[in-house]
């Protein structure tokens, strides 16, 4: 009767020794793709359509090239930048709207005539206004 519960004790642990849970391996890919050739750059907001002329402040933008938002946008974390919002058609803009691939206009405004109600931190989000 011992040597049972011994062997019977054994078994068992031999069972919990060697049962494993089974181990599922998930592998997930995602793939963003190349960002929309915009020339006023994208609104940081699926689908990414091209913004007009007007909506982004020049701290967007790097020697006249569009710096990037939303999936595509790598910069610093803290980043933040001047947006006018009433080109976005979230808050009611109908104008035209550039196509991809279309060039800069000959009318780009300059820099210094830029004048943002929102500021944005490039991945969809208003950010706290620091300027």
């Amino acid at each position: 009767m011992i040597g049972f519960r011994i062997l019977t004790l054994a078994a068992v642990a031999a069972i919990l020794c060697t049962a494993t849970t089974a181990k599922s391996q998930v592998q997930a890919e995602v793939t963003i793709g190349v960002a929309p050739e915009c020339p006023y750059g994208y609104y940081d907001y699926a689908p990414y359509n091209c913004v007009p002329d007007g909506y982004y402040g020049p701290e967007w933008f790097n020697g006249g090239v569009f710096i990037g938002v939303g999936p595509w946008f790598h910069g610093p974390g803290d980043f933040q930048g001047k947006v006018d919002n009433s080109y976005d058609p979230q808050h009611g803009f109908s104008g035209d709207l550039p196509k991809r691939g279309d060039k800069v206009s000959a009318t780009h405004k300059s820099a210094a005539d830029f004048k943002g109600n929102e500021a944005r931190d490039g991945r969809g989000h208003v950010a706290p206004n620091k300027h």
